[in-house]
Order: structure tokens, then C-alpha cells, then sequence
């Protein structure tokens, strides 16, 4: 009796520990998939993850479900022999070139201008696989703070029709910072925050600066006055994709709220907010091509800002309003993989005093922003160089323009181990406008028009 409490005890100490490492930042691999379908990583992802090529996206689209052991079958059951699971760490080390002296309270300060290690920047355990035949589920699960221990869940249920390979279906999700298109997206241009190539999303992807990297009513940027870096929770959403998917394209309707329900305001319902996504995937060539569009739109939207900014912890009423276009390409030229990606995105401005400001803007004017990416793999499957320009206005009165370029490289240790190295600079905007890291000119604390990060990823 003894032996079995003090087993217990030290299972719930091991769960308890392991739980508390576990950051609030979105995964973007995972392992558990390839352990499910007993294929490499390669399969599913073009250079590298998370990047999803056709296969990947069909495997996404077709809502987990394939497994390379017969499932454990009966009378309508068909769920896998194992419940597959995942980790997924980051370690980071990020360096901006602004200067650290004091902050707005006289104390002296210490940000990345001084270089920052983040260990871990990322540490989130998934599970995942499959429910039914034509079901599967993704969970992902973390302790930071006083965040739900549910990070993000989804549900994809898609039914075949016919043999041509189209399916429809609906995928019930909940995310604390993917955003809407969580339920369901295939693209790599940043449409979704977790499937990017670059660590820089924000840089290297339009709908990532516009919409969830910017001034709605967290901020989500430096405050040029007081260095305070604020949080920015337009990625929460909840709601059902309501999906019609065909190899040659997909559409995706999602009545949504923009709030995380796993948390304490679970009750926090009315999904009046709307997202939709619509894009063609052809193949041309050998190479595999996607251009599509997304829309946010929704008004008297029930939001609470999750105990900062400028609500203070009210529910408030708020606008969801946007729009992107973007499109990609993926193929060779000669032996070495080329990805082209493409992304125009824009957020209408607040008025002054708007009862309802938008959510992915609160300054007065549009925020905009045009990207444009390319990855090479110098070494395929091994080594890619990135290159990225973007053309962005953050909204504001006065400089309001924030453009950059970013270089960078991937290097495949292994297909589930990814050293990353970016570097981005940005124009230099005046009072910290448009620029990295907190910035306070009274204390000696200068932003800095540069950042470079260094990264190890990985899945296992």
C-alpha cells in the first residue's frame, strides 16, 4: 500500500515538473505524426518543418486520420492501438543593437540589447491521432504562468465525397495565440502563425505583422515611452472551421470568438466574429502552387484583453476586421528546392474614442504591410538560405513606416533537429517607432533598428 501511494506520488511530482517547464509559445512540429503514419518528417514537409508540402497538406486536410498499424477496430470503432505524443522545445538566443541603460523606474536595465538567452523559449508537449476513421484530434498542452494548461485543441472531422478526393467537414478549436485560422490552413506564408519558414514571422510574413504582431488593444509592441513590452492576444480564438477541401483547393468558414475559452472565462461565448479562407492549390510543372485570400469581419465583438492594457480586465466590445491575399510556390530549380512566398495584408485603423476599437488595430489609419520570402535549399533537405523583404505601415499618425529585410539560414542536423540563424533590420523609425527592443532616451535605453536570433529547434 505504501509502495503503490509513494508510486503515485512520485508520478504526480514527475508530471508536475515536467508540466511547469512547458512555455505559452506555439509548436511548430510534431513528431508524434510521423510515429503514427511510420514516415519520415520529409514526407510531410517541404526543405524542412514546419513548411507542409502536398502530402502534408492532405494528410492536414484530411484530419490526422492515417496510420501505418491496423487500427484496434469494431462495431463503429476504428481508433489507433497507441495514443501518440510529442515534445517540442526551442532554445533561443536573440541580440538587438539598441542600448541598455536605465528603465522608466531609475532602474538599471538588462533586455536583449545586451543579448538575451531564452532557454526555453519554447518547451510544449502535443498529442494527437486518431479518433475515427474519418476523425482526429491535436492537443497541445503547457503551464506558464496563470495560462490554461490547454494551449490549443482541435478536433478535425472530414468525410469524403466521392472518390475524387474532396472532403467536407467541421473542425471545433480553441487557441490561446494562432488565431482563427488555427481550425484549418495549409499554406506556409505565415496565414497561420505556427507554418512559417523564418523564426522572424512578423518580418517575413504580412498577416503575422498585421495581425497579430500589432498595435490592436494589448499592443503587442514596444511602448516608446515606457520600454513596456505589452501583450498582444488577438491570436486567441474559438470556434468551429466549417471546411470544404479538394486537392485543387479549400475553403474554410469559421464563426469564431476571439478569446481563449480554456481559462477562467470559459463562459465567455457569442461567436460573432467570422473568418474566412479561400485559395486554389494547383500543380504546374512540378511545382505545387496556392494562391488564396482570408477576411475577418465581425462587429459588438465580446473580448476580454486577459488582464492588461487598456480594458483592464473588462470584457469589452471590439471590431474584427482584415483582410490578406497571399500566394506561394514550391518546386526546384535545377537539384535545389526554391519556396516563393507572397502576402499582402490590412486591418482598418480606430477612429478616435471608438467605442469599438479593432482588434488587430488600435491606431487611427490602416495597418499594412506586403511581404515577400524566398528559401533556397543549397544543400536539399539539409541546408536552405532565406531572404525576405517587407513593406509595412504600422498605422500611426507619424512614422508610421516600418519596413525590413531579413537574411538568414537553416541547417538540418537531423529532420527533427533545426539550427536556425536570422537576422533582420528595420527602418529607422524616430522615438522608437518601428524598431526593436524597449526603448526609455531619458534613462540612456535606446531601441535598435536591428535583430538577430540564434536557434536550436526540436521535435522528438
Amino acid at each position: 500500500m505504501l509502495t503503490a501511494v509513494f508510486t503515485r506520488r512520485r508520478l504526480a511530482a514527475l508530471l508536475a515538473g515536467a508540466a511547469a517547464l512547458i512555455a505559452s509559445l506555439p509548436s511548430q512540429a510534431v513528431p508524434a505524426w510521423a510515429r503514427q503514419t511510420g514516415k519520415a518528417c520529409v514526407a510531410c514537409h517541404f526543405q524542412h518543418y514546419p513548411a507542409l508540402n502536398d502530402f502534408g497538406m492532405d494528410f492536414k486536410a484530411s484530419g490526422y486520420v492515417d496510420i501505418k498499424a491496423k487500427p484496434l477496430a469494431g462495431k463503429d470503432l476504428s481508433i489507433a492501438d497507441t495514443l501518440y505524443a510529442s515534445l517540442f522545445s526551442k532554445i533561443r538566443w536573440q541580440k538587438t543593437n539598441g542600448n541598455d541603460g536605465l528603465n522608466a523606474d531609475g532602474e538599471k536595465a538588462k533586455t536583449t540589447h545586451s543579448g538575451e538567452l531564452q532557454f526555453p523559449d519554447e518547451f510544449a508537449i502535443l498529442l494527437g491521432g486518431r479518433v475515427g476513421q474519418n476523425v482526429g484530434f491535436m492537443l497541445e498542452g503547457q503551464l506558464a504562468g496563470d495560462g490554461a494548461v490547454m494551449a490549443g485543441f482541435k478536433m478535425p472531422m472530414m468525410w469524403p465525397l466521392g472518390e475524387s478526393g474532396m472532403k467536407a467537414g467541421v473542425v471545433p478549436f480553441t487557441t490561446d495565440a494562432l488565431g482563427a485560422s488555427y481550425g484549418f490552413e495549409l499554406f506556409n506564408t505565415g496565414a497561420v502563425r505556427n507554418v512559417r519558414i523564418s523564426e522572424h514571422r512578423a518580418e517575413t510574413s504580412a498577416q503575422q505583422y498585421v495581425f497579430f504582431q500589432g498595435t490592436g488593444p494589448l499592443g503587442g509592441e514596444t511602448n516608446p515611452v515606457s520600454g513596456a513590452q505589452s501583450r498582444n492576444t488577438a491570436g486567441a480564438a474559438t470556434g468551429f472551421s466549417f471546411v470544404l477541401y479538394d486537392p485543387l483547393f479549400f475553403v474554410v468558414v469559421a464563426p469564431h470568438t476571439p478569446n481563449h475559452l480554456a481559462g477562467a472565462e470559459s463562459q465567455l461565448g457569442g461567436l460573432n466574429a467570422t473568418y474566412f479562407r479561400a485559395a486554389v492549390t494547383p500543380s504546374f510543372r512540378g511545382w505545387s502552387l496556392g494562391a488564396g485570400v482570408q477576411a475577418w469581419s465581425g462587429n459588438n465583438v465580446r473580448f476580454n484583453d486577459g488582464g492588461a492594457g487598456v480594458f483592464s480586465n473588462d470584457i469589452a466590445t471590439v471590431q474584427t476586421k482584415g483582410w490578406a491575399i497571399d500566394a506561394q510556390a514550391q518546386g526546384n530549380v535545377g537539384s535545389m528546392p526554391l519556396g516563393l512566398y507572397l502576402a499582402h495584408a490590412r486591418a482598418p485603423g480606430t477612429a478616435a474614442g471608438s467605442a469599438t476599437p479593432n482588434l488587430f488595430n488600435a491606431n487611427p489609419n490602416a495597418r499594412t504591410a506586403t511581404t515577400l520570402t524566398a528559401e533556397l535549399g543549397v544543400l536539399p533537405h539539409k541546408a536552405t538560405v532565406v531572404a525576405s523583404l517587407r513593406r509595412a505601415d504600422n498605422g500611426a499618425n507619424a512614422s508610421s513606416k516600418d519596413n525590413a529585410l531579413t537574411l538568414g539560414a537553416t541547417y538540418q542536423v537531423y529532420q527533427n533537429l533545426q539550427l536556425q540563424l536570422m537576422h533582420s533590420r528595420r527602418s529607422d523609425g524616430s522615438n522608437g517607432v518601428g524598431r526593436y527592443g524597449p526603448n526609455y532616451a531619458a534613462g540612456g535605453t535606446v531601441a535598435g533598428d536591428a535583430l538577430t536570433t540564434f536557434m536550436l529547434s526540436v521535435g522528438y
